[in-house]
């Protein structure tokens, strides 16, 4: 029986297990990334496990999300950031550099690699043919470390495109029909594998738009086979030597297949507040714009923004929009310079911002009060932007551009007095990696800066014989990561868990973190209660960390998301599911709860606890599924103190 692209690449890495899909594997890492909202906790916990180097191939720290220098928090990270890479063998990404997923696609991405990142859009390493995983910090660590990555075998369903885009749409557009047709629930273990003729007509760069946006489905990643246009874009990097050709045997099996003909897309956009929420740029004609941001890890190549420059060339923003445009990168900023695409971009009235994700993780660039954001990038969840009541639509680059000119959504399709403008992929881009720190081969006297905002990565406590406490808080479906833990000017905290934990739900239940601190003070312990699909979006693991350090001991909900459940386990947090749905009724906040031979039923290795609702006088069956090393790691108190046990 042949081999698909993701079965190829896996079996080339796996240390144990059997590519079953549901089954647990364990995969060895070639290459790993972390970015500075992530990376400081990670390389934390890297030094906590005592090695004195890393042990992958390849490990590149990127600072790219906490650029704005408000406060010492953030510079002093990244100082941490530059001597940790230096003393351990870290390949350092300057600010200013760019995106990370946007410079790994550049400067490091291989076809037929691993890649493990501490950030969830790591998959945009599938447009290159490689298995690229999102993951929570201390995963990351430990790959750095030379440790296997967990994960259970995949289940691939190949998405198979024919037919070719019409003017005005875009691989964005793709990526959206994909969202309208596996949305953000029930795609958890699969992994989406592309093929068919279509191929041939898509770029790496517009490879790598749908494979970024397949997180928001909630699979593992998403990946595409390796061919002549993947040779074309590495030459191009002066990399054609790390090409090689990957792709499935003709008798390889799927889980499913899905048909795309991209000739019947029409150009569309996610609603708020939520990536799945698809609807037709027609539907939206007319709607008024206040601001439009074009960039981000999604779409802020070469191609988007020359596209977006030959747009606007010759016009003017509208007077009510407020046009933001960032590179993915400095080379894509340097080329667009160099060849002139700068020039009508500023006499249109855009702003150009910093190659970095700022606006998309909400730390600048905030909309006015109800606004309408029209964004190129990745998630419009309520929120996010740091304006609660701005309304974010997710669109192409084209789309956006035309909005800027005119204030408000054209459909280009019935017809515009723009013509749309075809850009060519470079066959050679401009390489300039000055801003890339590679490390000394012997890092040992190198001294390690920590400023005062940089504490250690707090512990936890083996898992208790019971539990015994109160649902701290209750919420309901599609609960983010953004939602748990704040970003934007929050994240300057996430080296320094103490004071981050006071924002714990902070837009959801202000209150909720001094209670749950208070509870656990007095020696209770705190439950979270929860819908469907808890904890999507990002892989910040503060998400499970600073509930953890707030005495969190156990998230019970309908389902929960993939990284966010690896991030529970890894912090000692037990993640378990309703087996009635319903139940979620018959628990409301504040209810004293109770499971009793927790760590017996835990060490025994059994599928089922009961939580004993005190308050009601009620019984609730759980699901307690979990693999043995899963078991150990809960049983430790967390992964670090299951990896310091382990040596």
């Amino acid at each position: 029986m042949g081999l698909n692209v993701t079965q190829k690449i896996l079996k080339d890495h796996l240390v144990t297990g059997e590519l079953t899909p549901g089954r647990e594997i364990a995969i060895r890492i070639d290459q790993t990334l972390t970015q500075d909202a992530t990376g400081t906790m990670a390389y934390l916990q890297f030094e906590a496990m005592g090695l004195d180097r890393v042990r992958n191939e390849l490990a590149v720290s990127y600072v790219d999300h906490n650029t704005i220098q408000v406060g010492f928090e953030n510079a002093d990270d990244h100082h941490y950031l530059q001597t940790v890479a230096a003393r351990y063998g870290i390949v350092y990404s300057k600010p200013g550099n760019g995106i990370c997923h946007q410079l790994h696609l550049e400067r490091f991405g291989v076809p037929g690699k691993t890649l493990l990142g501490a950030d969830s859009h790591t998959p945009t390493g599938g447009g290159i043919g490689m298995i690229a995983i999102g993951a929570g910090g201390i995963d990351v660590a430990v790959a750095m470390g030379g440790g296997a990555f967990y994960l259970t075998a995949p289940r691939v369903v190949r998405i198979n495109l024919k037919g070719k885009l019409r003017p005005w749409v875009t691989a964005k557009d793709v990526i959206l029909k994909v969202l309208q047709v596996f949305t953000t629930k029930g795609n958890v273990g699969s992994i989406f594998e592309y093929a068919g003729p279509a191929l041939k007509s898509l770029t790496v760069p517009e490879r790598a738009t749908i494979t970024n946006m397949g997180a928001e489905c909630g699979v593992t990643t998403s990946v595409f086979p390796s061919d002549d246009v993947t040779r074309a874009f590495m030459e191009a990097q002066g990399r054609g030597q790390d090409w090689r050709e990957l792709k499935a045997d003709p008798d390889a099996l799927y889980e499913k297949t899905v048909d795309i003909n991209l000739s019947e897309i029409e150009p569309l956009a996610a609603a708020p507040h939520s990536p799945d929420n698809i609807v037709t740029i027609a539907s939206l004609a007319g709607t008024k714009v206040e601001q439009v941001m074009i960039g981000s890890c999604t779409n802020s190549s070469f191609v988007d923004l020359k596209t977006v420059a030959k747009i606007l060339a010759g016009h003017k923003v509208h007077p009510d929009v407020s046009l933001g445009i960032s590179p993915g990168s400095r080379q894509v900023l340097k080329m667009l310079s160099e060849d002139g695409s700068v020039t009508p971009l500023l006499a249109a009235g855009a702003r150009l911002l910093e190659n970095a994700c700022g606006f998309c993780i909400g730390n600048s660039q905030s909309p006015a009060t109800d606004a309408v954001s029209l964004r190129t990038n990745n998630r419009n969840f309520e929120g996010r932007t740091g304006t609660k009541s701005a309304k974010v639509f997710l669109v192409s680059p084209p789309i956006a551009a035309l909005a800027a000119i005119y204030g408000r959504i054209v459909n280009p399709l019935a017809g515009t007095d723009i013509p749309y403008p075809r850009v060519k992929s470079p066959k050679t881009f401009d390489l300039d990696d000055a801003l890339l720190l590679r490390p000394a081969a012997d890092g040992s006297a190198v001294k390690i800066v920590r400023g005062p905002n940089i504490g250690d990565p707090p512990r936890n406590v083996p898992l208790p014989a019971a539990l015994g406490g109160v649902a701290a808080i209750k919420v309901g479906d599609k609960i983010t990561t953004d939602h748990i833990m704040p970003a934007g000017a929050r994240l300057k905290y996430r080296s320094n868990v103490p004071a981050y934990s006071n924002y714990v739900f902070e837009n959801t239940d202000a209150g909720f973190a001094k209670r749950a601190a208070a509870a656990r003070d007095a020696g209770q312990h705190n439950v979270i209660i929860a819908g469907d699909s808890y904890g999507q979006g990002s892989s910040r693991e503060h998400a499970a960390l600073c509930p953890m350090y707030l005495g969190v001991k156990a998230v019970v909900a309908k389902s929960i998301e993939r990284i966010h459940q690896a991030n529970l386990i890894n912090f000692g947090i037990l993640p378990l599911l309703f087996e009635h749905a319903a139940d979620y009724e018959a628990v409301a906040q504040g209810d004293t709860l109770q499971i009793a031979g927790l760590r017996e039923t835990v060490e025994a290795g059994q599928t089922r606890l009961v939580l004993r609702n005190v308050t009601r006088g009620t019984d609730i069956p759980l699901k307690a599924e979990f693999t043995e090393r899963q078991r150990a790691i809960l049983l430790a108190g967390g992964l670090l103190n299951y990896t310091k046990q382990a040596r």
